[in-house]
């Protein structure tokens, strides 16, 4: 049978890199029995000595900083000051973040015990689910992937990893890291291939899995998981808004916003795909919108600003929904209709769009690339109203100097996220949980139920054995009254009367130790 390979092109000039051998879905059995088993000895690990395994994959990333930038870049597009920032960082990052909390929040929690448990203790403990099923996507298929992964390994899980058969090369250089860092084998492993392959992996029912990706095949795989009541965690798409007032900073919130829609060519979950803007200040920071794209530069050098796109059916994509507005009545305030587009070119022009109305598809489907619509709107309540008009709802950002009408709008927002005069960056952070509303997705990771999450969560009480009995064991006999006596003192709302209690509550315990 002959081996079939992932074929690594740099976007830029679609010259062959390299060539990766596909898994078979016949290995996909004996990966995850090679889990179970590896799963044996690393989930009896304490989390310090699963930690000193991280300290080293950080010392490697550390030492192959520029090189591993390098080849995000070459697999993506992407230029390396974005593989470095929004790739590499994140994951640095989120490393750091691990060796100053994971020990603590995966530890045994004591919690309160009520009151009529008198004598006991109550905790919670982080049990290890087993193997999970990381699979990833090809925007950022570095960090989307190892922010995943390092969670799941942390509690004490093995993992099996899917990366994107669109950006194959990262899936590579991530799985020689890990064994760079001598993690024990069966502990992390790596499947390279495309959707037969990660249907296939679905099927052997792992104990969670974890995708982020489309919403189309987020509904696919969540079917499976269903089938098998696998839980699963589904990261899916966006169409963030952006909603701007009068009294913002309107120099500021025309680089975020610029910012905030090409970043890695638009593609990204959470891009400012809708711009709302209250009509008195519409025209003024449409100028300044395009002063700030004017001075973009496109291409992979370091000076550089804005990469290509990553994968050419995305870039079909953009081109419907601009063809699509402009057919509609919507203006190219920058950048060229497609029929200028170079063909044999994964450069987007970068397009702010103006003229648009919100039944286009450019504003009620994920474009994800270079495209920015502006759209003007008259009062807060519409633009809230605007907003909400979505089927998604991963992150959106506000901007005003007001900062209780900012935090206003916030709260009526049906979004996973929402930042204040700034945009994107509460994924960076760690403490914070990242997750959609409606379409955007299921579940939530980072913070502490990031780590908990891949976790079984068991509750445990405690007593010490001395006493003979308990008050409510059997059997019943006179015991009604006195229980009745006890609820009604104990839950009045004028406040426990506790002479009385304990009278009723020495009572119990007097005729259940007669019993006995």
């Amino acid at each position: 049978m002959q081996e079939e390979k992932c074929v690594v092109h740099f976007p830029k000039t679609s010259k062959h890199i390299a060539s990766i051998p596909e898994t078979s879905v016949y290995e996909i059995p004996f990966m995850y029995e090679r889990a179970k088993k590896a799963f044996r000895d690393w989930s009896k690990l304490k989390v310090e000595e699963r930690l000193s395994y991280f300290t080293v994959l950080k010392r490697v990333m550390l030492e192959e900083l520029e090189e591993l930038a390098e080849k995000i870049s070459v697999d993506t597009g992407k230029v390396k000051t974005e593989a470095l920032v929004a790739d590499l960082m994140p994951t640095l990052d989120f490393l750091k973040h691990l060796e100053n909390t994971a020990t603590k929040t995966l530890g045994r929690q004591k919690v309160s015990t009520p009151l009529l448990f008198i004598g006991k203790k109550s905790y919670v403990e982080y049990m290890p689910r087993g193997t999970v099923l990381v699979i990833s996507p090809w925007n950022y298929p570095f960090q989307l992937s190892m922010v995943p992964i390092l969670s799941a390994l942390i509690g004490g899980n093995t993992v099996i990893a899917k990366p994107s058969e669109v950006t194959p090369y990262v899936g590579v250089v991530m799985e020689e890291l890990f064994k760079k860092a001598n993690f024990p084998e069966g502990v992390i492993q790596f499947a390279h291939g495309g959707k037969e392959l990660g249907a296939a992996l679905t099927e052997q029912k792992p104990d969670y899995i974890f995708f982020t990706g489309s919403v189309q095949t987020g509904k696919i795989i969540g079917q499976v998981a269903a089938k098998h009541l696998i839980p699963i965690t589904l990261e899916l798409g966006g169409k963030d808004p952006m909603i701007v007032l009068k009294d913002a900073n309107l120099k500021r919130a025309a680089k975020a916003a610029v910012w905030g829609a090409f970043t890695n060519s638009g593609q990204v979950c959470m891009s400012v795909e809708r711009l709302y803007v209250e009509k008195e200040v519409y025209e003024p920071l449409l100028s300044l919108l395009k002063e700030e794209v004017a001075k973009l530069k496109q291409g992979y050098g370091l000076n550089d600003d804005v990469g290509s796109m990553t994968f050419s059916t995305q870039k079909e994509i953009v081109r419907a929904h601009i063809e699509d507005a402009l057919k509609q009545g919507a203006k190219l305030e920058t950048g060229v209709p497609p029929h200028e587009w170079k063909e044999d070119s994964m450069f987007l022009p970068l397009m702010v769009l103006s003229g648009v109305t919100r039944d286009m598809r450019v504003i009620q489907e994920e474009t994800f690339g270079p495209v920015l619509p502006i759209i003007p709107f008259n009062t807060v309540e519409e633009a809230i109203e605007l907003a909400n008009d979505s089927e998604y709802g991963l992150n959106a950002s506000v901007w005003s100097s007001d900062l209780d009408k900012a935090y206003s709008i916030a709260s009526q927002l049906v979004s996973g996220a929402v930042v204040i005069n700034d945009v994107l960056i509460s994924v960076a952070n760690h403490h914070l949980p990242f997750g959609g509303t409606k379409q955007s997705g299921i579940g939530r990771y980072h913070g502490e139920q990031g780590l908990r999450m891949f976790c079984h969560e068991k509750a445990i009480v405690v007593d010490d054995g001395r006493k003979k009995t308990e008050i409510q064991w059997y059997p019943y006999k006179g015991k009604y009254r006195d229980f009745v006596a006890l609820l009604k003192e104990y839950y009045s709302h004028k406040g426990v009367n506790w002479v009385k209690f304990l009278k009723h509550y020495r009572e119990l315990i007097k005729k259940s130790n007669q019993e006995s």
